[in-house]
């Protein structure tokens, strides 16, 4: 009965009281199906009440308090937020990226980056590609196309209109022509990193041989059509590829780039589009079904990742059996669009519903034996380790808010969130003023 009546079981209980809006949410994004601009509006308000709830309920106390002051706050915030992106990072790379939109927008941006990275190298290695300005070509990257070429099966013939670069990424391509007298000349067998058809980028020229995959090859493609539109875009380019073209002409051969690959590579992933590694729809549908068939547990344990932090605030910031109506509704807002966003896309990706209420309402539970664990922990410390303790889950909540709520709420509708961000907070500072 004591324990009944302990503020241990009050946080507890206020603790799942916050985190009751998981499983609503998750309905409502079952039920419901919410389009993304209701997803974003949601989402806005709920960070938007939880940096109300944040300022109000932990910074607030912990700069007051006596005996403690700023320094343990501001140290607090920033080993938190700091604490919180290592193990985001290390949930992620367990498969935890697939908990969320955000985080799996994350995810496949790195991916692609890597991957375009990847490919500035092998483009790095193309003497004419080397020989033009790197911060400009560097934009052609997303309009380059994988192709599959099957051996036996000519890629051009000689005398046909040049219209494409050819990269090999696998496999073996035989260059060979006529000559004069109608002798098939061998000119090389070429390989993984080498080129062929690329004088087809800067001289309108007929293919001055053959191309024929040796073996089933697959190949990157730089159609000069997409290369012509960004020569157009860009008057630097522009020139540098007359200036390449001209000297071609007078000697027949490109001449010996300025810079090395390494450094070409360099400048040129400086400057990397953004759109060269954006994903698509289909790519994030593709990742997140494949994501959560193979990771459920991490995916669960990246959730868990983003509730500790509240589930420890509801249990510090009480005393007796008492809780401050800011930061409870704060926090029930702020996961309210959190289960509704991501139960949205778990169905989507093919996750059964029993499924994905189990997962949020295990949280629930996990949340309110955090706040009772938050509550003993506090209440034997000192005030200046009590400030850096609010200092550390402030820091973490913001941090989880800004890497994933509000990104999230941004990537589906950038008109929605500065609005309902703010009204998300004026509600918090409402419920504060109840207080």
């Amino acid at each position: 009965m004591d324990f009944l009546r302990s503020s241990a079981f009050a946080a507890l209980v206020f603790g799942a009281l916050s985190s009751v809006s998981l499983p609503i949410g998750a309905l409502v994004g079952l039920w419901a199906k919410p389009s993304r601009t209701v997803i974003s509006a949601v989402m806005s308000f709920g960070a938007g009440s939880l940096i109300a709830a944040i300022s109000f309920e932990l910074v607030n106390p912990a700069v007051e308090r006596e005996n403690a002051g700023f320094v343990p706050l501001a140290l607090g915030l920033l080993v938190g937020c700091l604490l919180f992106i290592a193990l985001s990072r290390a949930a992620d790379e367990g498969g935890a990226w697939a908990r969320k939109r955000s985080t799996l927008l994350s995810n496949l941006k790195t991916r692609k980056k890597r991957e375009a990275r990847n490919l500035l190298e092998k483009l790095g290695r193309v003497d004419i590609l080397r020989s033009l300005p790197p911060e400009q070509v560097q934009a052609i990257v997303p309009y380059i196309e994988t192709r599959n070429l099957p051996a036996g099966l000519p890629v051009f013939r000689q005398g046909s209109v040049g219209d494409s670069l050819y990269l090999i990424d696998s496999g073996s391509v035989r260059i060979e022509y006529l000559d004069e007298k109608g002798s098939r000349r061998h000119v090389a067998d070429l390989g993984e990193g080498q080129t062929f058809g690329e004088m087809a980028l800067i001289w309108n020229a007929p293919r001055s041989a053959d191309a024929t995959p040796l073996v089933d090859s697959r190949v990157f493609v730089i159609r000069k059509e997409d290369f012509d539109f960004l020569t157009g875009a860009s008057p630097e380019l522009e020139a540098a590829v007359g200036e390449l073209a001209a000297e071609r002409g007078r000697t027949g051969k490109i001449p010996e780039a300025a810079v090395s690959a390494e450094e070409w590579v360099r400048a040129a992933a400086r400057h990397l589009d953004e759109n060269a590694y954006r994903p698509t729809e289909t790519e994030i549908k593709v990742a997140a079904s494949e994501g959560r068939a193979g990771a459920a547990t991490a995916i669960w344990l990246g959730l868990l990742l983003d509730g500790i932090p509240e589930s420890l605030v509801i249990g510090a910031s009480m005393s007796g059996f008492e809780a401050s109506p800011a930061l409870i509704a704060g926090l029930f807002m702020a996961n309210l669009p959190e289960s509704l966003s991501s139960s949205t896309m778990m169905k989507e990706s093919g996750t059964k519903t029993a499924r994905i209420l189990w997962m949020w309402t295990s949280l629930v539970i996990a949340v309110g034996v955090g706040a009772l664990l938050g509550n003993l922990f506090a209440s034997v410390l000192p005030p200046f380790a009590h400030s850096l303790f609010e200092g550390l889950v402030a820091g973490s909540m913001l941090a989880m808010t800004a890497q994933t709520m509000l990104p999230e709420a941004y990537e589906r509708n950038i008109g929605m969130v500065g609005l309902f961000t703010v009204l998300g907070f004026i509600a918090t500072v409402f419920f504060h003023t109840l207080g």
